[in-house]
């Protein structure tokens, strides 16, 4: 049975999941900062013993591909990239908020995940319940016409840190539903890699880079006064 490694750190969620054909066998993850360089080691480990595999018995690695947070996507990618090489094994992206759209299961409805970027602008797409996608990723403001003419046409859950943006321009509508505690896991970067995994879908280890979707925008601090 194969056994495929996830690690996602697109956002503030660090994840990491053991999975084999059968399912999940172990899960470790902790959100509230951004904590992946401290922790994504010791969560390998963890799902390891929990799961009472060895790195050895790994045959290939998923990685939640983005986009997200630039920092987090390039620890998780980086690390992904290590394991590969080390333990000589494939290497499966998965995009990261088709992730998020396999863990709903709503009827009759189109999932909009979504991730928290600067201000009234969010990381999203729209997918069906067979988690094929209708509207590509993309950086969306938010404003009260967002969506509008989507909602009309039939029911739409929105989730992840992104979908709170929305609830004050459009979270009055009928067709709009809002689910909280929604956030990317490993479990599902998994499910999504096990059918890449069958298809032989990988990636060249040496040359896959993380989807910013963005370009990186260094700040400055503001000074204390």
């Amino acid at each position: 049975m194969s056994i495929i490694l996830g690690i996602e750190t697109a956002t503030k969620m660090c994840s990491v999941a053991l999975s084999d054909g059968n399912g999940l066998l172990a899960l470790k993850e902790v959100g509230g900062e951004y904590s992946h360089a401290e922790n994504l080691n010791l969560f390998v480990a963890e799902v390891c013993k929990q799961a009472g595999k060895e790195l050895k018995d790994i045959d290939a690695i998923a990685v939640s591909k983005g986009p997200g947070s630039y920092t987090g996507l390039r620890i998780g990618v980086s690390a992904a990239k290590g394991f590969c090489i080390a333990l000589d094994i494939p290497l499966i992206s998965v995009d990261t908020l088709k992730a998020m759209a396999k863990s709903q299961n709503h009827q009759n409805s189109l999932f909009c995940p979504m991730i928290d970027a600067r201000r009234m602008e969010v990381y999203t797409a729209l997918y069906t319940a067979n988690n094929d996608e209708v509207s590509a990723i993309e950086a969306k403001i938010i404003d009260e016409n967002s969506y509008k003419k989507e909602l009309e046409h039939g029911k739409i859950v929105f989730f992840g840190d992104g979908a709170e943006k929305c609830k004050a321009t459009f979270g009055n509508h009928p067709n709009a539903i809002f689910v909280q505690g929604v956030h990317p896991s490993a479990k599902f970067v998994n499910e999504l890699a096990f059918e890449k995994f069958k298809r032989k879908e990988f990636e060249d280890v040496a040359y896959f880079e993380p989807f910013y979707l963005k370009d990186f925008i260094a700040t400055t601090p503001k000074k204390l006064l």
